[in-house]
């Protein structure tokens, strides 16, 4: 009997054990505060973003085509920059190669989206294994990497969505050496700056001003309502060319 019972204290203190850790690591990753822009946008589609962008903004806020996700997922969240470009290899040490994108992730929020932009840079990685274990471990909602990524069974496994212009093995050091952090930079040929709400999904990546991001998102959101009119109104009348000059929209 005293057996048993000296058992079941080993077991409970165990499992107390376990539960305590447990707790403590969920309190360590600390979820995105809630922003209702955000929200939003995430009921929203890539294509209607980028329409209303160009209706509000009167510019582009989609990438380049060749921007993909390399690991798939979708990305709603304010951007943190940081800007990398060629060097002497005496100058891109390890440290040196990726100090401004290792600082931009180890210092951004929960829900962040980091956009890396290596100049002239599509035959080099701009984010391995380790920069996404250290991002995903900061709870960032994703990376968009104007160059390269590598390991990407390992960035896959994480679980974190990436988009890139490449798939490369190459490093940057050596090769490159990281400028800034936080400042404005041309990713894929789109300005974006700190704080701008990048919305990425199969379609590809849309940067919305955070100035005008309300605004982006009211209109986003009459497209989607409109086009969500349109399908069945096709449908009954077998005619697009009809739909278009109803709602007036394509």
């Amino acid at each position: 009997m005293m057996k048993r019972f000296k058992l079941y204290l080993a077991v409970s203190a165990a499992a107390l054990t376990l539960a305590v850790l447990t707790g403590f690591q969920q309190a360590k990753k600390a979820a995105a505060p809630a922003d209702p822009l955000l929200d939003g946008f995430r009921k929203s589609t890539v294509a209607s973003v980028s329409d209303a962008v160009d209706q509000v903004a009167g510019k582009r806020g989609f990438m380049s085509h060749s921007m993909r996700p390399r690991v798939p997922g979708n990305i709603v969240g304010r951007a943190a920059t940081a800007l990398v470009r060629p060097a002497p290899a005496a100058q891109a040490t390890p440290q040196l190669a990726v100090k401004h994108s290792v600082e931009m992730i180890e210092e951004a929020k929960p829900g962040e989206v980091g956009v890396i932009v290596l100049e002239n840079g599509l035959d080099v990685a701009a984010i391995g294994g380790l920069m996404a274990t250290a991002a995903k471990s900061r709870n960032m909602a994703g990376i968009i990497a104007d160059g390269g990524i590598r390991d990407v069974a390992e960035i896959r496994a994480l679980g974190l969505p990436v988009y890139a212009r490449s798939i490369i093995p190459s490093t940057a050091v050596g090769r490159y050496a990281t400028v800034a952090k936080q400042i404005e930079v041309e990713c894929a040929g789109v300005k974006v700056k700190p704080g701008d709400i990048i919305v990425a999904g199969e379609d590809g990546v849309v940067v919305v001003p955070q100035e005008k991001a309300a605004e982006v998102l009211k209109r986003a959101q009459e497209i989607d309502e409109r086009e969500t009119k349109m399908v069945p109104f096709i449908k009954q009348y077998r005619s697009l060319t009809k739909a278009i000059q109803v709602f007036d929209r394509i």
